[in-house]
């Protein structure tokens, strides 16, 4: 007998989804940054075994959308609740609901798929408001099972990935066996470029970015890749690339690192910096972006 499913994570941002996928797949596959809106994409990550394959999908942050890139950031939100074999809902013991994840929360409720309510960051708080918590969730989501974790600590992990198994519905894998995620290393130079400017800028700089790999050449002992840093204004321009290029540097260097213990081989990375001012309005782009389909 052969299990194998699709795993569906979704949840408010800064809850930890992009942690506990990475800590249910083994591999650091969505950037974590303590920034909200960390994750713009769905990003599916495979775990194979003997007799299972999982399918687990990191989705953006529930939100009120502001501009088309977030409608589409939304639309990864909603296909998940639809395509999943099973649904982890990630909350965690700070944040508080708001009308979005209301919202969401209620389709669950309504919902046949079956859903395990993931009670993350458990290390910051004290037994008896994770007690509150547990009994606020089988209130909220009667059909769904508890779990409680610490992603960040890799506390009950294990507890969750059986609980997971234990409902994967019979089936023949979706994937090669071979298979870590349905993305390309184009995709994840661009993600770990993203991050790299996440936790350099402040304000608004990190939200109006997107990143492009113009070319991306494989060769026996080096990559050869070359990214351009889209920006909304020329004053972003500016601070993105620094005095006199200086920080545009800093992140290139720690970029190349990064990609460098990811793909366990030596990088040359070029970047370059453009204004395109209404880059996520503009259905063209978001679909060259990969946010939208054509």
């Amino acid at each position: 007998m052969h299990k194998s499913g699709f795993v569906n994570i979704i949840g408010n941002p800064n809850v930890g989804k992009s942690t506990l996928m990475n800590a249910l797949v083994g591999e650091r596959l969505s950037i974590i940054t303590s920034k909200a809106q960390t994750t713009r994409h769905r990003i599916m990550g495979i775990v194979n075994g003997d007799d299972f394959q999982i399918v687990y999908s990191d989705t953006p942050g529930i939100l009120r959308p502001s501009y088309k890139l977030q409608e589409s950031m939304m639309k990864f939100v909603r296909g998940a609740l639809t395509d999943a074999d099973i649904l982890l809902y990630v909350t965690d013991t700070v944040e508080k609901s708001d009308e979005s994840s209301d919202e969401i929360v209620e389709r669950i409720a309504r919902s046949a798929v079956p859903t395990i309510v993931v009670i993350n960051k458990i290390d910051l708080t004290t037994p008896e408001r994770l007690e509150e918590l547990v009994e606020k969730w089988k209130q909220r989501l009667p059909q769904a099972v508890i779990a409680p974790v610490s992603a960040k600590e890799a506390f009950n992990i294990g507890g969750l990935f059986d609980l997971i198994l234990g409902r994967l519905p019979e089936g023949e894998p979706f994937y090669p066996k071979d298979t870590l995620t349905d993305k390309t290393l184009r995709f994840f130079a661009s993600e770990i470029i993203r991050e790299k400017i996440l936790l350099s800028y402040d304000k608004e700089i990190p939200y109006c970015c997107q990143i492009d790999i113009d070319s991306y050449k494989e060769e026996p002992s080096i990559d050869r890749i070359s990214a351009t840093i889209y920006v909304a204004r020329d004053s972003q321009k500016g601070i993105v690339i620094g005095h006199k290029g200086e920080k545009l540097k800093r992140v290139g260097q720690a970029a190349r690192e990064d990609l460098e213990r990811f793909l366990q081989k030596r990088v040359f990375l070029q970047l370059y910096v453009k204004v395109d001012p209404d880059w996520r309005n503009d259905d063209r782009q978001l679909r060259r972006f990969g946010y939208e389909q054509e």
